[in-house]
């Protein structure tokens, strides 16, 4: 049998062995970054300011008329949203493995302008326009 032959001749089996590393090495550096799978989820990330105010009125003002128009955006699995004592709002919306990023920044986007022109939003703050970004995180490089 095969396991025979490399039982008695261990020296070829640990010289097969190396070989097979140092081959596994070079086609391992040869392969392009392209073709690496998407191992962590894209996210869009919304962030706002709105000056002077404190974190409680930050979510009740500006989070809470967001966060509400974003729920439910098509392949998103969850939200993840931050408010500052300085008035900073930040919401992270993060997407299934394989959602077009394009496509989710631009639902996105239309959800956040469409709770900034809530009335409850328009009425007690008058605060800057907020910003969309797309974010992809992948194993190998920070972004795209």
């Amino acid at each position: 049998m095969i396991s025979d032959f490399f039982i008695a001749r261990p020296v070829l089996a640990n010289v097969l062995a190396i070989l097979m590393v140092v081959i596994g090495g070079v086609a391992v550096f040869g392969l392009p970054v392209s073709q690496y799978p998407d191992v962590v989820p894209p996210t869009v990330q919304v962030t706002t300011r709105y000056p002077g105010a404190s974190a409680r009125t930050v979510i009740d003002t500006v989070a809470l008329p967001i966060e509400q128009q974003v729920n439910g955006v098509q392949d998103m699995i969850y939200m993840q949203s931050y408010s500052g004592a300085d008035g900073s709002y930040s919401l992270t919306v993060t997407f299934k493995i394989g959602a077009d990023l394009d496509i989710a920044q631009v639902l996105v986007q239309n959800r956040v302008s469409s709770g900034a022109r809530s009335p409850r939003s328009r009425r007690q703050c008058r605060r800057k326009a907020s910003s969309c970004r797309r974010i992809r995180r992948r194993s190998c490089r920070s972004s795209r």
